[in-house]
């Protein structure tokens, strides 16, 4: 993996509301990296509404990596859980881990309406996978399967933005279930890392939309949010030895590295 790994999230390619309507606004974002990891939820592999855009811009972001000569890694998020690898990446000796997030919660989504209608289901998964609470590689593929036969309703893509925000508070049940998950991210991930990456200081994930660092019980939880509302999105970078994180500067036109908001050094 070349040097500087540079991680992105959430970019949501192809979705009504997402804030990356041309891919070649990310060329400064790429240019430049050895290596990006684009942690989950790159595009929407489960969404028909939105498939063939996505499809159409993740195959530019692919050429634009290429051009760029880096080299793009894919991590499955819970919209876009059919890529290959095992779903997680590990730096400086497994003293980082890189991973979407939606497996840091017994049920992925618990904000989504599939998941709180249908809630036996998400137990009959876990049932299939008896080591999932121990096994790194089972708990990914209980995620995966929760993303998949649990995937959102898929609205026209023509609903407008108050009937859309309606719908992301109703029943309120959902809204109580997001804006839980987004203060206990920081305690849920420090769980994750007890249970199957014990070694890991830092832990860099997306998911929920919020982005953030957290120091918990000795690490540091870091989200990089997300180019679909309610987030911004962030970026976080591994260079000899440091690792870095910060704000992105967006516009319809160009998105590059802005303020830098912490350092580390391994």
């Amino acid at each position: 993996m070349n040097e500087p790994v540079r991680v992105l999230s959430d970019l949501h390619l192809g979705h009504k509301v997402s804030r990356i309507d041309q891919v070649e606004a990310l060329r400064p974002l790429i240019a430049g990296a050895g290596t990006v990891i684009f942690n989950g939820d790159t595009w929407q592999e489960l969404a028909r509404p939105f498939l063939e855009r996505s499809t159409a811009m993740l195959a530019e972001l692919q050429n634009l990596c290429r051009e760029e000569g880096a080299e793009a890694i894919f991590l499955s998020g819970n919209h876009d859980p059919g890529w290959a690898g095992p779903g997680w990446v590990e730096l400086a000796g497994g003293r980082i881990v890189i991973t979407h997030g939606d497996a840091l919660l017994f049920d992925g989504s618990p904000w989504k309406r599939e998941i709180l209608i249908r809630g036996a289901r998400v137990m009959e998964l876990w049932d299939e996978h008896p080591r999932a609470d121990r096994e790194v590689e089972e708990r990914l593929r209980v995620a995966r399967k929760v993303a998949r036969e649990l995937c959102s309703v898929e609205y026209p893509t023509g609903r407008n933005i108050l009937l859309r925000a309606w719908d992301a508070v109703t029943p309120p049940r959902r809204a109580v279930k997001m804006i839980e998950s987004w203060f206990t991210q920081p305690r849920a991930g420090t769980r994750f890392c007890d249970t199957y990456f014990p070694r890991a200081e830092i832990l860099i994930i997306g998911h929920f939309h919020r982005q953030g660092c957290w120091q918990r019980q000795g690490r540091q939880v870091i989200n990089t949010g997300s180019f679909m509302a309610p987030g911004r999105a962030h970026w976080v970078e591994w260079n000899g030895g440091w690792l870095s994180r910060g704000v992105i500067d967006e516009s319809p036109e160009v998105c590059r590295k802005g303020e830098t908001l912490n350092v580390w050094r391994f």
